[in-house]
């Protein structure tokens, strides 16, 4: 479960940088061009990735059987808030007929797309953690 998540969080953070570069070459549109195909891509499989990563948080939560769930239940509804937020503005961005460099500049300056970033830097770090954890209890 924490390499789905992990995969997930892998997923989104690559469609942040990728925006970071298309925000960077200032271009008008995303029309034709192959950065501009690879844009809406990963965009919309960021989509996928934040809508999956709510039910995956969850399941972990039962699966690995985490003491003080309560506290990453309580967490997880922060991400999924932080998550539903961050959908809706990147689908707005995708329902755009034209996406330039200073929409994606706006996408990624947005708060909530930032919150999101910010929960998945925390859920990494923690699940880096456990599993380094579990690796030095394993090898005692």
């Amino acid at each position: 479960m924490p390499t789905e998540i992990e995969g997930y969080c892998e997923t989104i953070e690559d469609c942040y940088e990728f925006t970071l570069s298309y925000a960077a070459k200032g271009v008008s549109t995303d029309d034709g061009s192959e950065s501009g195909r690879q844009l809406r891509e990963k965009l919309a499989r960021a989509v996928e990735a934040t809508r999956a990563l709510e039910a995956a948080c969850a399941s972990a939560v039962r699966e690995l059987q985490l003491a003080a769930a309560e506290k990453y239940e309580s967490f997880f509804a922060v991400l999924a808030r932080d998550a539903q937020s961050s959908v809706a503005a990147i689908e707005l961005v995708l329902a755009q007929p034209v996406i330039s460099s200073q929409l994606i500049d706006n996408l990624n300056a947005s708060i909530h797309l930032r919150a999101l970033l910010t929960d998945l830097f925390l859920v990494t770090e923690i699940l880096a953690s456990r599993q380094t954890q579990a690796r030095a209890v394993a090898s005692s």
